[in-house]
């Protein structure tokens, strides 16, 4: 049976007791081994071919950012506090440190490479396309504003798909291989719009993010059918 469902980590984290041994996860890529790390809400780490790739650093769920290696790439997804920490880019950065900021993410900051919904690029020998990423009927996340990211790792495509609703750009995505999808309404998706995108564009292994744990048995029963795709609970 291809389809698995693997409760890897489910816990809720307080800011008090948040623990920086983190569960880290191997994808192999034909140009090397991704490594992945959920670090908290809408943080992750991505290690490849020995550079750190950070998207939404953030460090007001209790992350000591001292203790990760610092940046060769960090991507912001938007402008909310929740995603947006100018003093951990700070931290994280060195030098030569790439950063890749929507527009207005830009103008908070005050530098940065700006990547606008369907502009691409490649850096550091990664392909990278910056994609839409809002709320349809609602209006924490207006459209055009923010960015999902679509990284080639090798030959495998990994989505980090931001604060966004279940939106019909979903539908036109082709060969994902790693899907993160946030699951937090209202701000994001319920269980249902995480399963019906993920039905609609069939990554092989989606990871729900940005989590809000109430609602994972019900994304586990709604995607029970579909052995083609694999969910990962961190």
């Amino acid at each position: 049976m291809k389809h698995v469902i693997s409760l890897l980590l489910l816990a809720i984290m307080h800011i008090s007791a948040f623990s920086q041994d983190y569960k880290k996860e191997i994808i192999s890529t034909q140009g090397g081994d991704l490594e992945v790390t959920i670090i908290a809400h809408g943080s992750l780490l991505l290690n490849y071919s020995d550079r750190a790739i950070y998207v939404d650093p953030v460090s007001m769920f209790g992350t000591d950012f001292s203790k990760m290696p610092k940046a060769d790439l960090i991507l912001i997804t938007h402008s909310h506090g929740d995603h947006l920490d100018a003093e951990t880019i700070s931290q994280l950065k060195k030098d030569n440190t790439s950063v890749i900021v929507t527009p207005e993410v830009g103008t908070t900051l005050g530098y940065g490479e700006i990547m606008k919904n369907g502009d691409a690029k490649t850096t550091l020998g990664i392909e990278i396309k910056a994609v839409p990423a809002y709320n349809i009927d609602k209006e924490f996340h207006p459209k055009g504003v923010g960015n999902g990211y679509i990284f080639l790792f090798g030959d495998k495509k990994v989505y980090v798909a931001g604060d966004t609703d279940y939106i019909p750009e979903m539908d036109d995505l082709h060969g994902i291989d790693v899907a993160f999808l946030p699951m937090n309404n209202p701000y994001t998706m319920t269980p249902k719009m995480v399963a019906d995108a993920a039905k609609s564009f069939h990554p092989a292994i989606l990871y729900p993010y940005h989590l809000d744990n109430a609602g994972l048995d019900e994304l586990l029963n709604l995607m029970s059918g579909e052995e083609d795709i694999e969910v990962r609970v961190w």
